[in-house]
């Protein structure tokens, strides 16, 4: 990882998944693997809290840049894709966290699941309730239940993805373009939750390498 500071990198919601694919050389794949878990590894031994504190902010200083060259081509069933998607999530609130606030809240209103309880913020959830979210869920990735951890953030995205769908269909009419972006967001958003439920299930099985 690179200690050189750089203004963070702002990505849009149509870029979520834009580093996923291309080419995965060995050496990549056995990079990304070693980061991942010598982070995880180090933030689970240690005692200082400012240590996670810093790993949970990294890319507020530093950008997604320099995760993106680490782990955006994992495999989605692996825990550098699975910390990848985390960060990813987690940088999409903090750059909007009105509108993630507000699709979220949309999606604990027609969502007829346990989905809101899984993923565990305050009702009503506002930004700051979003954005605080984001940092608890990275918090148990590096000092609690790492597949808990994982479950609490794909429920995120599947209500999210519900409070998007719900606003797109409001604004079809009115507005198609908006519906259009809003509906892409929500199948990337229910996409990618299924990809950390998967996750989930292979991290409680000693199976996410």
């Amino acid at each position: 990882m690179s200690d050189q500071f750089h203004k963070p990198t702002q990505y849009s919601g149509d870029k979520f998944d834009e580093f996923e694919g291309g080419q995965d050389p060995a050496q990549i794949i056995r990079l990304a693997h070693d980061t991942a878990h010598a982070l995880v590894d180090h933030a689970r031994e240690t005692d200082d809290l400012a240590v996670v504190e810093r790993l949970v902010s990294f890319t507020d200083e530093h950008g997604i840049d320099a995760l993106a060259e680490l782990w955006a081509s994992s495999s989605a069933k692996s825990l550098p894709g699975a910390l990848w998607r985390i960060y990813l999530i987690r940088m999409l609130i903090r750059q909007d966290p009105e509108g993630m606030s507000y699709l979220f809240q949309r999606g604990t209103e027609v969502l007829g699941t346990i989905d809101t309880l899984i993923a565990g913020a305050p009702l009503p959830t506002g930004p700051k309730e979003i954005t605080e979210l984001a940092d608890q869920i990275l918090r148990g990735l590096f000092r609690g239940d790492f597949a808990t951890a994982l479950d609490r953030a794909a429920a995120f995205c599947r209500v999210a993805s519900a409070g998007a769908t719900s606003v797109a269909d409001d604004v079809e009419v009115p507005n198609p373009e908006r519906a259009t972006t809003l509906t892409t967001q929500a199948s990337r958003l229910e996409h990618t939750g299924a990809q950390l439920t998967v996750c989930a299930r292979l991290q409680r099985r000693g199976l996410l390498e």
